[in-house]
C-alpha cells in the first residue's frame, strides 16, 4: 500500500506541495499523507520507500508569504527531491488509492518563491555595485545596460562607454567598457556561490534571439544636410554614403549618425554615433563586420577599426574593405585564443568566416596608437598571420604618426592613402624574418657604431690577430691538467675589467671562493696574498691593498654557486646567468669545469645528443643576451700522450665542443725544462668561426707564478 501512495505522490507538483495548509494535521485522512510527504531532520521533501518505513516525524508549515523574512531556518533550506515518474501537471491534488480523496486546492494561495528570492539577490547585487561606483537606478535585469563608466567616466568627452549585463535571476552581473584606454571589466555576484536555492527548478535555459530589424522599424531617415557636410569635411562624399547606406536617427531635439550593417542585402545591425563621439549599438543584434557584403568572394581584403575608416577607403578606391564593429582592445590577451563558443569579443570574426575564409591576402589596416595594434595581433591570431599583411601608416611630423585611414585622407589626400594600402608589409610571424628587417644592424655594422666589431683585444699582443673577444659568443677552453686553463681565463678578465671596464659571472666550481679570491687579487694587485715561498722575495699585499682589491672584487664579479651538495643543472646556472645580467650588467659568463654539471638525461638521450643540446642552450643565452661565454672542459684520459697540446676533438662527451663553440682555445704549459722555460705557456687557438675577429694559430705568454699575470714574451723578458 505505500509504494502505491509513493507513486500517487510523485505526481504531487512542487506548487501543489506549498499549498499544504497549517492545520493539514487535523484532517486525519491527510495526516498520514502529510506524514509521508514531509519531515524536519534533514528538511526536505522525500518520496522513497526508505523514507516511508523510517520516516516517524513531522512538521506544521508556516504560513507562506512571498517574504523570504517569514521563513524559519528550516523552512528556507527545503529541497525538492523528485520522482523519476512523469510529474503531473494539474494544480489539484488527485490520490486514486486506498479511499483517499482528492485534496481541493483552488482557494488556496499560491505564493512564488523563486520570484522572492529573485527579488533578494538582485537588492543584494544592486548594493555591490553601487559600491563599485555604478548608478543602477535605470538598469534592467537580463538585458544589456549603457552606464557611464565608474573608472574613466568616459574620458574626456563623457561617453557611455560601459556595458553592464545582470542576469535575469539577480544572481550576477558582468561588465565591460569599450574605451579603449580604459577597458575595465569585472564580474560579480550576489552570494558567493551565485545560485539561489530554487534554481534547478524553476529556472529556464533562456536562448537569446536575434532580433530582426528595419531601416522602418528602426526609424532611420536619410543623412540631413549638416550630417553630410560634416562628412564632407572629412573628406567623404554623398554617394560613398548613399552607396553604404549611412543615415541618421532623431531622438528628441538630438540626431545621431546611424551606420547601418547589412548582410545578404538585409539589415543586421546598427550602430550609432552622436556629436559627443559617443557609440552605441541595438540590442540583441547579431555581431558582424561593417560593410560585409563589399567582400563577398574577395580574395583582398582591408579590415580596419572604424566605420570612418571603411568609408575613407572607399574614397580612396578600396571598396573590399570592412569595419570591426566593437573597437579595439587596451592590450594584447595574454592567454590562448578561446574556442569559437567563447570568443565573445571577437565573436563577429566567427559569424563571417565563410566571408574570411575565401581570403588569401588580409591587409590589417588598424589604427597606429597602441590599442590599434592590439587589435591587428588579435585579428592576425585568429585569422593566420601567414596571411596578413599590415600598414606603416606616413608621419605627421618628426615625432608623430597619423593615426588611421580617415586622418591620412583628411590631410594628404587619397592618392597617399592608396600608396599606404598598396605597400603593405607583411605581417611579421615569430622567427621568420627578411633581411631587410636587419637593414638598421647591417648599416651600423658597416660603419662600426655597434660597438665591438672586431672584438676585444686580449690584452695580450701575441694574441691580438689570433683571438678577440666578441660579444654574443662561446669560447670552449680545454687543456690537460694542471695546465693552466683557469688561471689564464681569470688573467683575461683581469685584462677585459682594465681595457673596458666589462664585469663577469662566475660559476667556478672547482675553487672554494676563498682561493678564488686570492688568486684574482693577486692579479690585480699584482702582489702576492700571503708572505711564503711561492711569493719569493716580493712583498705581501698590505691591508690597504686588500681593502681596495675586496672593492675591485665586489663590482665586478658574480659568483654562480651551489648553497648545498647537490650538482647545478646547465639550466641552473644560465637562469642566475640571465638575473646577473640583467641586474648587474654582466658581459662575461665562466662555467667552469664541464663535469662539476648535473648531466642527467633521459635514458634515450645519447651523451652525443645532451652536449649538443647543452652547447646549443648556452649558445642561444650567449646571443640573446650579448654575452661572452668561456666553458672549460676537461680532455678525456691521454693513454700514450708524449707531452704535446691535446686538441678539441680530446675533449671528453663529444665532438660537439669543438662543431658548436665560436671559439677553440687549448691552453698548454710546458712541463720540460730541455724543451725550454717552464714558465712558458703556449695558447693554440683551433677554431675561430668569425675571420674578423681572429684566426687559427699558437701564441706565447710568459706565467709569472708569484702574482698569476700572463705577459708577452718580450715583456717578460724586459722585466727580468
Amino acid at each position: 500500500m505505500l509504494i502505491k501512495i509513493q507513486r500517487s505522490i510523485a505526481e504531487i507538483t512542487y506548487r501543489d506541495m506549498l499549498r499544504f495548509p497549517c492545520h493539514i494535521s487535523h484532517n486525519p485522512r491527510l495526516n498520514l499523507l502529510h506524514k509521508l510527504s514531509l519531515f524536519s531532520s534533514n528538511t526536505a521533501f522525500m518520496v522513497s520507500k526508505h523514507f516511508l518505513k523510517n520516516s516517524s516525524s513531522s512538521f506544521t508549515l508556516p504560513p507562506l508569504t512571498h517574504s523570504l523574512r517569514h521563513l524559519s531556518p528550516t523552512s528556507k533550506r527545503l529541497v525538492l527531491c523528485l520522482s523519476s515518474k512523469p510529474i503531473s501537471k494539474s494544480l489539484s491534488l488527485s490520490l486514486k488509492t486506498n479511499g483517499f480523496s482528492s485534496l481541493p486546492s483552488s482557494n488556496v494561495s499560491s505564493p512564488d518563491y523563486s520570484e522572492a528570492l529573485e527579488e533578494r539577490n538582485l537588492e543584494i547585487l544592486k548594493h555591490k555595485l553601487k559600491q563599485l561606483g555604478f548608478d543602477i537606478s535605470a538598469c534592467v535585469p537580463g538585458h544589456q545596460n549603457r552606464l557611464m563608466c565608474p573608472s574613466c567616466n568616459g574620458g574626456d568627452s563623457e561617453e557611455i562607454s560601459l556595458s553592464l549585463f545582470i542576469s535575469q535571476d539577480g544572481c550576477s552581473a558582468s561588465w565591460l567598457c569599450f574605451r579603449a584606454k580604459c577597458g575595465w571589466k569585472g564580474y560579480t555576484k550576489a552570494f558567493a556561490d551565485g545560485k539561489s536555492s530554487f534554481e534547478n527548478f524553476n529556472r529556464v535555459n533562456k536562448v537569446k534571439v536575434k532580433r530582426e530589424i528595419t531601416v522602418e522599424s528602426l526609424q532611420l531617415e536619410p543623412l540631413c544636410n549638416q550630417l553630410t557636410a560634416y562628412f564632407a569635411e572629412r573628406m567623404i562624399f554623398a554617394e560613398t554614403l548613399k552607396r553604404n547606406a549611412v543615415m541618421q536617427k532623431k531622438n528628441g531635439d538630438e540626431i545621431a549618425i546611424a551606420f547601418t550593417y547589412w548582410r545578404e542585402g538585409n539589415l543586421v545591425n546598427c550602430k550609432y554615433r552622436d556629436i559627443f563621439k559617443r557609440f552605441w549599438q541595438e540590442k540583441d543584434t547579431e555581431k558582424i563586420f561593417y560593410g560585409l557584403d563589399d567582400i563577398e568572394d574577395a580574395s583582398d581584403i582591408i579590415i580596419v577599426e572604424g566605420e570612418m575608416d571603411k568609408l575613407a577607403m572607399e574614397e580612396a578606391g578600396f571598396r573590399n574593405c570592412v569595419s570591426v564593429p566593437d573597437g579595439a582592445p587596451p592590450s594584447v590577451s595574454q592567454k590562448e585564443v578561446p574556442a569559437e563558443q567563447q570568443d565573445t569579443k571577437y565573436q563577429y570574426l566567427w559569424n563571417c568566416k565563410e566571408y574570411l575564409k575565401k581570403a588569401s591576402r588580409i591587409i590589417l589596416a588598424t589604427d597606429g596608437d597602441p590599442p590599434g595594434q592590439a587589435l591587428a595581433e588579435e585579428l592576425a591570431r585568429r585569422l593566420g598571420r601567414e596571411r596578413c599583411w599590415r600598414v606603416r601608416w606616413p608621419k605627421k611630423n618628426d615625432v608623430d604618426y597619423f593615426k588611421d585611414a580617415n586622418e591620412v585622407l583628411m590631410y594628404l589626400g587619397p592618392g597617399v592613402l592608396k600608396d599606404v594600402i598598396e605597400n603593405a608589409e607583411l605581417y611579421p610571424i615569430r622567427g621568420l624574418f627578411n633581411f631587410r628587417d636587419f637593414f638598421d644592424e647591417i648599416d651600423k655594422y658597416y660603419n662600426r657604431t655597434l660597438g665591438y666589431e672586431f672584438g676585444v683585444s686580449t690584452g695580450w699582443r701575441a694574441l691580438d690577430d689570433l683571438y678577440n673577444v666578441v660579444p654574443g659568443e662561446l669560447t670552449i677552453v680545454t687543456g690537460v691538467p694542471n695546465s693552466g686553463k683557469s688561471e689564464w681565463i681569470d688573467a683575461l678578465l683581469c685584462n677585459l675589467n682594465e681595457s673596458v671596464g666589462w664585469k663577469f659571472a662566475l660559476c667556478s666550481m672547482e675553487n672554494k671562493v676563498r682561493d678564488h679570491a686570492r688568486k684574482l687579487l693577486e692579479k690585480y694587485i699584482k702582489r702576492p696574498f700571503f708572505d711564503t715561498s711561492y711569493g719569493s722575495s716580493v712583498e705581501r699585499m698590505c691591508v690597504e691593498e686588500l681593502e681596495e682589491g675586496k672593492k675591485w672584487l665586489s663590482d665586478t664579479f658574480c659568483l654562480i654557486r651551489c648553497e648545498d651538495d647537490s650538482l647545478p643543472s646547465i639550466k641552473w646556472v644560465l637562469d642566475l646567468a640571465r638575473a646577473a645580467v640583467l641586474r648587474h650588467g654582466v658581459h662575461g659568463l665562466v662555467i667552469d669545469p664541464y663535469n662539476e654539471l648535473d648531466h642527467q638525461r633521459p635514458v634515450s638521450q645519447t651523451e652525443t645528443e645532451y652536449v649538443s643540446q647543452m652547447l646549443t642552450k648556452i649558445k642561444r643565452f650567449a646571443q640573446h643576451h650579448s654575452c661572452h661565454v668561456w666553458f672549460v672542459a676537461h680532455p678525456r684520459q691521454l693513454h700514450h700522450w708524449i707531452g704535446a697540446p691535446p686538441n678539441l676533438y680530446d675533449i671528453s662527451g663529444s665532438a660537439h665542443f669543438i662543431n658548436k663553440c665560436d671559439n677553440g682555445i687549448v691552453i698548454h704549459r710546458n712541463r720540460d725544462p730541455d724543451a725550454g722555460p717552464v714558465d712558458q705557456v703556449q695558447v693554440c687557438v683551433r677554431k675561430v668561426r668569425n675571420k674578423v675577429a681572429g684566426t687559427i694559430g699558437d701564441a706565447f705568454l710568459s706565467y709569472d707564478r708569484v702574482t698569476g699575470i700572463y705577459m708577452d714574451i718580450n715583456e717578460a723578458q724586459k722585466k727580468r
